[in-house]
């Protein structure tokens, strides 16, 4: 396999919101798992319990998830709230929230059913073969220091799939049923579920996947000190 560099891999890493149902192979898995395992964590604890679900589980996991999504019952361990982000912050995920829904699927902001039936491809994994759950063990007052970690290996592992010719999406929407997913993949209450990534082969022919989100300038996120 010829795999991409590491700038074209950076720079075309999208989230990818169709995906083929063509399953990916153990071993491609298996190699990409491997590439991950070498992400940098806090004095070398690598605290990543990753569960890896494909087939009948994951079908299974996602008629869970559907039914819990259709009653609003959410169990997340961790709380986001994009409408906090105000001041420089809040023009970007506006913007984020257009491209998904008007540029990628064509909703308009008014369609009130366009954008829930949006919402419900959450809950279909964006027809992903396989779903990453990133588990994470909840130490005391270091939980942000293990997520830190956690957000290593996650970009490693998505990168990973990008250089070999695949695909992927970080989805903190996973993370709202936490209790339903430990319980349906037998997970310790010790173990916090921070998000999930859908990966799979990427189905470019796709409306969503012919869009991608840019970035804001350099110069508006680093400050170089000489």
């Amino acid at each position: 396999m010829n795999m991409l560099d590491f700038e074209t891999t950076v720079k075309t890493r999208q989230s990818i919101r169709q995906f083929l149902p063509t399953p990916m192979s153990r071993s491609e898995i298996e190699r990409v798992l491997a590439d991950a395992q070498n992400a940098p964590s806090a004095c070398n604890t690598q605290p990543w319990h990753v569960h890896i679900v494909s087939g009948e589980t994951l079908r299974r996991v996602g008629k869970v998830i559907a039914e819990k999504f259709a009653k609003q019952e959410f169990t997340p361990d961790f709380e986001f709230d994009q409408s906090k982000f105000g001041g420089i912050y809040e023009p970007r995920w506006r913007n984020q929230y257009k491209h998904v829904f008007t540029d990628s699927f064509g909703v308009a902001r008014e369609d009130k059913e366009g954008r829930a039936a949006v919402i419900q491809r959450n809950a279909e994994f964006y027809g992903a073969p396989h779903v990453a759950f990133l588990f994470m063990p909840s130490i005391d007052n270091h939980d942000v220091n293990v997520a830190a970690d956690m957000g290593m290996y996650s970009q490693t592992f998505m990168l990973s799939l990008t250089a070999r010719g695949f695909g992927s999406i970080p989805m903190l929407f996973l993370g709202l049923f936490a209790d339903d997913i430990r319980c349906e993949l037998g997970v310790s209450d010790e173990f916090k579920l921070l998000h999930g990534i859908s990966f799979g082969h990427p189905d470019w022919d796709a409306m969503p996947n012919q869009k991608h989100l840019g970035r804001v300038p350099v110069n508006e996120s680093a400050v170089l000190h000489w």
